[in-house]
């Protein structure tokens, strides 16, 4: 986690005696003492911080210098506020000593004195106390104090109410909603900083009142918004893009909870979207006598708010939080002359577009007014996918009001679920803010939006790009996308997610490269991606939608032509994503499936375990989530092995997939022993349980009596134990044939009688094999007690009494062994 040099500095820090600590505590208090603070200061105080941090105790400061650090606070070099609040903030402060203060020092708070008050605050009503006094430096006009408090304490205040949004009142709640008004309406409209009309004269008579401007540099016809531009702002104006940018922080905070809830309530994260508060209207309102459009031209926005002086302090706020929204979209409509304005154009959009969202769950007949603004936006805007960030929130607009406003939202989602993940997969930003949108609004998403689960083919195409990023969104999300419909072709999608990851990168790669590089080894899967020939392979893998078919017939030839994409980065990323999310998708299907699917997924897994993209690991980890699931889904129907014994028992007697899919043949050998029975199925009938039994032994026979194929492996022990104890449960149903498993078993403990074998090359495994062979030879002497052993009735095999080793059945297994064991 750490460099070996940041532990070691750790360790000195942790390490440090009390004697030494004192001797450096005294030292820096008379570095703090001089007029000028160096390097030496700030080295000490960077130390003073490690040493404080490094340890799990909470120290106190000598009162020395603790004075000497809090003056720091407020020191003009920002490093020293930053190195001071840092210090103080993993200290006690000293009884008595708390920081208290009054109107005069709040002029003087900066940010990193507001992280110091949070950090410290003793109570609630400490918190509420500061925040009075933030609220009257307020309303102090300029004259009363420094400009810079006057821009410092609205962030503070923001900070405040996001780490304890309790500590306001009702008083302060109506006051700061009035003062938000005042400064995103009244703003000035002339531009601060003395600017100069021109010429040689600039002296201070020279200069006069200039007009903010737009922009694409026309003058400003109406209020100040944080998109008009000037060479220089006045407190007002910064005071209005300071509110501008808390503002949706705070109507969600207080402003959305109907009459009669309390300031908990409102402050409450879970209730946050859906609360406000009841203002008490009592209350005067500030600066109402001022003019409505204070001296500009008169703006379709601001024509129509002339009544709103009349409406309480939380219905105006909304209301012209409403006005400046629109006006902001109205502004946005302007080319900028700057490249950088116009990336502040998108972000306003994107928090004009949420913040009108905001106002409309709050009061519903805004709707009405807001829709053909939000629609006239989204046309506009549609075609470029660079406004992609800004069409997300109106995308969520439409999904909270579309119903309400009976708007078609058709265009909306095939934008969103179509071309968003199609042609901008690799937006990591969009990524984020798309599967963000989705994981908020999972539940609507499902009842009012059916493209939303036809859309996965398009939707995996952000974790095929860059799956560790976007892996725990999929995990959130993949349950939501698994129905009845969807889930075959979900299934094969996952599995051939690699496939995809290379799809993408052949995609991107073919607009930018030549077929063959000059000089070097031309790829031959980008070839056969431009190829016409073989084009629909990966345009299926490409598709936007579900619907066109679970999976392709020539799978085998695409894994063919990705075969060197197997080392690629992404794809093995890709690949090792793949495996966590099955289990997802397995433990989803299992709420759902019925009989047909259940039967229809078995299938698949048998099919696609010799159909994967050429990864060793990634088959290996795909096969054993095969054969977790198919056994799991067995037990729950175990009328499954009946109706596809054809497929299974195919499966089991092809003595191939001992060699190179051992981990789920176990299984379904185990199933084919376990659940092929009366018992579980009425149906089962002894000429199935014979056909079973014989695949089984012929496999058996085969990989016992030879040596592994050339280039394969000893089959797994399991595999063969599994297989003995299949062969021993059928006869167990079917006395006549024991005798032939008898004598299998008899002849395998002779043959391995005369030391090491072809098939089983290490001696522990085999005394393995031999002892189970003859486990089960001893029981099937007895054929009553084998059929109770290796066929329980279900009162005993739930618990599984034979199994539990603090019971006498193991032992009993062990004594008739011994018993019926001929020397």
């Amino acid at each position: 986690m750490y460099s070996h040099g940041s532990e070691s500095l750790i360790k000195q820090a942790r390490d440090i005696q009390e004697a030494e600590l004192k001797k450096f505590y005294r030292r820096l208090a008379k570095l703090l003492q001089g007029k000028e603070l160096g390097h030496e200061a700030m080295d000490s105080l960077q130390r003073l911080h490690l040493i404080l941090s490094a340890t799990k105790f909470t120290r106190t400061l000598p009162a020395e210098l603790q004075k000497g650090l809090l003056p720091l606070l407020s020191s003009p070099v920002e490093q020293l506020q930053l190195l001071s609040s840092a210090v103080l903030r993993e200290t006690l402060p000293l009884s008595g000593e708390e920081l208290n203060y009054t109107q005069e020092d709040v002029l003087q708070l900066n940010s990193h004195t507001a992280a110091l008050l949070l950090s410290q605050a003793g109570s609630r009503a400490d918190l509420s106390s500061l925040c009075a006094q933030l609220l009257r430096s307020l309303e102090s006009r300029q004259s009363d104090g420094p400009t810079h408090s006057l821009m410092q304490t609205l962030p503070i205040l923001n900070t405040i109410i996001t780490h304890s949004p309790e500590c306001l009142t009702e008083d302060h709640l109506t006051l700061l909603s009035k003062k938000i008004v005042d400064w995103l309406r009244y703003a000035s409209i002339t531009q601060g900083g003395g600017a100069s009309s021109g010429g040689f004269f600039t002296g201070p008579r020279s200069r006069q009142p200039v007009p903010t401007a737009e922009l694409d540099g026309t003058v400003s016809g109406d209020f100040f918004t944080v998109l008009c531009v000037g060479q220089g702002f006045t407190d007002d104006q910064w005071m209005n893009v300071y509110s501008f940018s808390m503002l949706r922080h705070w109507l969600l905070t207080y402003h959305s909870v109907p009459s009669g809830s309390t300031i908990a309530d409102a402050a409450s994260p879970a209730n946050r979207p859906q609360l406000s508060f009841s203002l008490s209207h009592s209350h005067s309102f500030s600066n109402d006598d001022r003019s409505e459009v204070d001296g500009s031209v008169v703006s379709m926005v601001s024509a129509t708010s002339s009544s709103s002086r009349l409406l309480p302090p939380k219905e105006r706020l909304r209301e012209k939080a409403f006005q400046y929204c629109l006006r902001l979209i109205e502004q946005s409509d302007r080319k900028a002359l700057k490249r950088t304005d116009t990336e502040l154009q998108k972000a306003c959009l994107v928090e004009a577009v949420c913040i009108l969202d905001c106002v409309c769950v709050e009061d519903t007949s805004l709707v009405y007014r807001t829709f053909p603004c939000v629609k006239a936006l989204f046309g506009r805007l549609s075609s470029d996918l660079t406004f992609a960030r800004v069409l997300l929130p109106i995308a969520q607009f439409y999904l909270n009001h579309g119903e309400m406003a009976a708007v078609d939202c058709e265009s909306v989602w095939k934008l969103v679920f179509g071309r968003f993940p199609a042609e901008l997969f690799n937006s990591p930003f969009l990524a984020h803010e798309l599967l963000r949108f989705l994981r908020l609004n999972l539940e609507s998403l499902q009842l009012r939006v059916p493209e939303y689960t036809r859309s996965f083919p398009n939707l995996l195409k952000f974790l095929a790009w860059d799956s560790p990023a976007v892996v725990d969104d999929f995990v959130d999300l993949l349950p939501s996308l698994v129905t009845a419909e969807t889930a075959v072709e979900l299934l094969h999608t996952m599995l051939d997610l690699p496939c995809l990851s290379a799809t993408l990168l052949l995609q991107l790669r073919s607009t930018c490269s030549p077929i063959s590089e000059p000089g070097g080894r031309g790829l031959l899967s980008l070839d056969a991606f431009r190829s016409a020939s073989l084009r629909g392979l990966f345009l299926y893998l490409l598709r936007t939608e579900a619907g066109s078919g679970d999976t392709i017939d020539r799978l085998s030839t695409l894994h063919e032509l990705l075969a060197e994409a197997a080392d690629w980065p992404r794809v093995v990323q890709c690949a090792q994503t793949v495996p966590v999310l099955l289990h997802i998708f397995f433990s989803a299907v299992v709420m759902i499936a019925d009989e047909k699917l259940s039967a229809h997924l078995i299938l698949v897994m048998l099919e696609r375990s010799s159909l994967l993209l050429n990864i060793p690991t990634y088959i290996k980890e795909i096969h054993r989530v095969f054969s977790c699931h198919l056994l799991r889904l067995c037990k729950l129907r175990p009328s499954l092995v009946v109706d596809q014994s054809h497929e299974l028992l195919e499966f089991a007697g092809t003595t191939a997939n001992v060699y190179s899919k051992d981990e789920i043949y176990t299984h379904v050998v185990w199933a084919l022993g376990e659940y092929l029975s009366v018992s579980s199925d009425s149906r089962c009938s002894v000429r199935l349980i014979t056909s079973c039994f014989e695949a089984l032994e012929a496999v058996l026979f085969e990989i016992t009596s030879s040596a592994p194929p050339p280039g394969a492996a000893c089959p797994v022990p399991r595999v063969i134990t599994t297989l003995m104890s299949a062969l021993a449960k059928l006869a167990s149903r079917s006395h006549d044939l024991i005798p032939r498993v008898s004598l299998f078993l008899s002849k395998l403990r002779t043959v391995t009688r005369g030391g090491s074998v072809a098939w089983c090359t290490d001696e522990e495994d085999l005394v393995a094999i031999v002892m189970r062979g003859e486990e089960l030879w001893s029981l099937l002497k007895t054929p009553g007690v084998a059929q109770s052993v290796l066929t329980p009735p279900p009162h005993v095999t739930t618990p599984q009494w034979h199994r539990d080793t603090n019971l006498s059945m193991p032992l009993q297994l062990r004594t008739l062994t011994s018993l019926t064991h001929t020397q």
